[in-house]
């Protein structure tokens, strides 16, 4: 892998993981829960850091297996091995534009009352731990380089997503409601779609 390469995977997943975790949905919830358990700052950001490295580890595990799939189909399939790849995380932009315009709005962040701070942080870590991130179509597209593409980029996702998640939960807690964060949760899936649809193309494009 070429250091130009290397640097392109690192600074495209990066990005991907660090604009995922700006979304209302990966921090909001922890500001509301914090403010209703009438937790300090510290330990609101202790739980959503929490709360990160949970959903790090069940994304990551889905791209090991993404990842293992690619390996056993890409000689197979040769030299258009790219062009799937690439159409298929293609074909998942499009499909989160579509649910976009089909279902416009923001996501409505709902936040139980919980009896107990054990009961809260429970709740928040399985909030995010128990489904993968979209993160999955950035592994999709790096199937094609294997495992040392598999390693950074679990490598960036950690850091990206951490880093995000504290960085807009601690501003929320700050009272940085002027940033307008919120407005992004709008958007969201055509973020994400657009962001897809870029790299599936890229792929295509600049196949190795």
């Amino acid at each position: 892998m070429t250091s130009t390469l290397f640097a392109s995977i690192a600074v495209t997943g990066f990005a991907f993981a660090f604009l995922h975790a700006a979304m209302p949905t990966h921090w909001l919830p922890f500001v509301l829960v914090g403010r209703g358990q009438n937790w300090s700052a510290r330990k609101t950001l202790g739980v959503a850091g929490l709360a990160a490295l949970g959903h790090v580890a069940v994304t990551v595990l889905a791209g090991l297996a993404v990842t293992a799939i690619g390996l056993q189909i890409g000689p197979r399939l040769g030299s258009v091995f790219p062009y799937v790849v690439g159409g298929g995380v293609a074909a998942l932009g499009l499909f989160y534009i579509v649910r976009h315009v089909l279902r416009p709005g923001p996501h409505k962040v709902q936040v139980e009352g919980y009896r107990s701070d054990r009961a809260a942080i429970v709740g928040l870590v399985t909030l995010l731990a128990i489904a993968p991130s979209e993160f999955i179509g950035v592994y999709t597209s790096n199937m094609i380089h294997g495992w040392t593409g598999f390693v950074l980029l679990s490598l960036v996702l950690a850091v990206g997503t951490s880093l995000g998640m504290l960085l807009f939960t601690g501003l929320s807690l700050a009272g940085a409601n002027r940033l307008k964060l919120t407005a992004l949760d709008r958007y969201e899936s055509l973020i994400v779609g657009i962001a897809l649809v870029l790299l599936g193309v890229a792929v295509m494009a600049f196949k190795p």
